[in-house]
């Protein structure tokens, strides 16, 4: 989203110019706000993905309403079809690039 590139490229002096198209850029804005998503969350990756796709309000108003739980524990009453689906996508994948790294250990 423009707005959030905006404010992440505050803090990394090498980007002049936001292109969301240009590929090297759009990564160092992306992990930079993860990074900030998971320190924000103190380390929870369910939350913290679950806001990198439907923002960080949408998942405090989920919360306060009960609809997912404080520690993330239960991404699967994700209301938005596309979050809920982004989540698992990732988490999926994670699993799977975690095993794969660990056999090569």
């Amino acid at each position: 989203m423009e707005k959030t590139a905006e404010e992440v490229s505050k803090d990394i002096k090498e980007i002049e110019e936001i292109d969301l198209k240009d590929a090297k850029t759009n990564i160092e804005l992306g992990t930079k706000y993860f990074a900030y998503l998971i320190k924000y969350y103190n380390g929870n990756y369910n939350l913290a993905i679950t806001a990198y796709n439907a923002g960080i309000g949408t998942v405090a108003k989920w919360i306060e309403e009960g609809i997912i739980k404080k520690d993330g524990s239960d991404i699967e009453n994700i209301p938005y079809t596309e979050t809920n689906n982004y989540v698992r996508k990732i988490l999926k994948n994670y699993r799977i690039y975690k095993e794969l790294y660990e056999e090569k250990k």
